[in-house]
């Protein structure tokens, strides 16, 4: 592969990312600026990167707990459909990620947000993601317990939320040397416990067996799929920002989320029809799984890929923090710093066990952050709003000289799209068979800012000098 030099390091496969600040903790990873040239990545290490969110414990559970409630041709259907409507949102994010060189929220300060508004958007994810870290950190420590029973569950939380928290101080260049190491893994493990699970059963069998536990509807699967990726759609400039070209986008897109989405969800579905586990409210079912089939080494390389998925929640939380710190107070916060903090919060609340209180207000963000995403696709590629001043400012490697400080018609069709969102997924006759909340609050958001834009809404109010980060 390629390899740039910059500030004395290099770069790609995974290189050291430069830092900004060489004197402070940690690396600041361009939190307040454009990720120049010389510091992007080969496609290739940042699809291992996305492959990586999508080859965890979390998301064999997904396609195991779809596997217990659907037919094979039916799951994979509701993972197809999920899947598409996930590429589409993360290739258009990433094409606007990878052109301007900038994070979620720093980016969404001049595609429908503005300034103050962007502070919601990291905060939000700050919240979310830190949240999820808690939940992921705990299933971390309980997979983990299973094989040292001796150890507290506290004490592994504790161990894993640091080991996360010190990959993500040194950046994207040491979250790429994880994946390196736990995506072979975990293909291997996957491989090897279909594998291992078809020796005693014929692949037909599977494939025509009947769901094992309560049947869920086309809908109601594509809705888990889609669902369980969509925030981690939303944060893709922070990962395609390391991109080189748009057309490294979409490889590194269609490569990390089908083969993501399907490898995994085959696997999951093939193996819950073979064991005939039902589907439960943690990590147990598909730990059982791969216990059964590969044995206490299956059960740890399982458990060390999550290190690979908490890494990707930890790093956007960072991000998000220092972006509202500056937004609200004009403080520029040091993101390795940002996230040691969020770091030690998210491991303390697993290790209280508190994880598990915050399911239910995680879901609800699930429905709040997918206009997100609509909002910053209108304005950036419809509406082009700031596109003038953001190709100015990228000729120069700088920011707009200007940003508003509130949008109007972002922070509207945000409102009324969450709320559209929180109605049908209460009501889930409401739309019949194509109601998925998590998409269709999506396209309403994109909907509703173009024609709020059209009105003069998007360009934004107190428009003022942009602060240096």
């Amino acid at each position: 592969m390629e390899t740039h030099m910059t500030h004395g390091h290099t770069l790609d496969t995974p290189g050291a990312s430069p830092e900004e600040s060489p004197s402070l903790v940690g690396h600041d990873d361009y939190a307040f600026s454009r990720v120049p040239a010389s510091a992007r990545y080969s496609w290739w290490s940042v699809a291992v990167q996305r492959f990586g969110q999508l080859s965890a414990l979390a998301q064999f559970f997904l396609a195991a707990s779809i596997g217990v409630g659907m037919g094979f041709w039916d799951a994979m259907l509701a993972i197809l459909i999920g899947s598409v409507l996930l590429e589409v949102v993360t290739i258009f994010l990433g094409m606007a990620a990878v052109r301007e060189g900038l994070s979620t929220s720093v980016l969404a300060r001049w595609t429908g947000f503005g300034c103050k508004g962007s502070t919601l958007v990291g905060l939000g994810l700050a919240l979310s993601l830190t949240g999820w870290f808690a939940v992921q950190n705990e299933v971390f420590a309980e997979g983990l317990h299973v094989v040292f029973p001796a150890v507290p569950v506290w004490l592994l939380c504790v161990l894993g939320g640091v080991a996360v928290t010190l990959i993500v101080v040194y950046g994207f260049a040491s979250m790429t040397w994880v994946a390196y190491v736990t995506v072979p893994a975990f293909l291997l493990l996957a491989t090897w416990s279909m594998v291992s699970e078809l020796r005693h059963h014929s692949l037909s069998s599977l494939i025509n067996a009947p769901p094992a536990g309560t049947e869920i509807s086309l809908a109601v699967g594509t809705t888990i799929v889609a669902g369980g990726f969509i925030v981690g759609a939303i944060f893709t400039p922070d990962m395609a920002r390391y991109n080189r070209s748009t057309a490294d986008v979409v490889k590194q897109t269609v490569v990390g989320v089908t083969f993501g989405e399907f490898y995994v969800g085959v696997a999951g579905v093939l193996l819950a029809h073979a064991v005939k586990a039902s589907a439960s409210s943690d990590a147990g079912l598909v730990i059982g799984i791969i216990q059964s089939t590969s044995g206490t080494l299956g059960v740890l390389i399982l458990v060390a890929s999550i290190l690979k998925i908490n890494d990707w929640n930890l790093y956007p939380s960072s991000l998000g923090l220092v972006n509202a710190a500056q937004g609200l107070f004009g403080k520029n916060l040091n993101r390795a710093v940002a996230a040691v903090a969020l770091g030690l919060i998210g491991s303390v609340l697993s290790a209280l066990s508190f994880a598990d209180h915050f399911q239910a207000y995680l879901v609800e963000l699930g429905i709040l952050f997918p206009p997100i995403a609509g909002i910053m696709v209108a304005d950036y590629f419809v509406l082009r709003t700031w596109r003038a001043e953001l190709d100015e400012s990228r000729a120069r490697n700088a920011l707009p000289t200007t940003v508003p400080d509130w949008v109007p018609a972002g922070l509207v069709a945000w409102a009324v799209a969450y709320a559209f969102g929180k109605y049908s997924s209460e009501n889930p006759e409401f739309l019949a068979a194509i109601n998925v909340p998590a998409v269709s609050s999506l396209l309403v958001a994109f909907a509703l800012h173009i024609g709020l834009g059209k009105l003069g809404l998007a360009r934004g109010i107190r428009i003022r000098p942009t602060e240096k980060g």
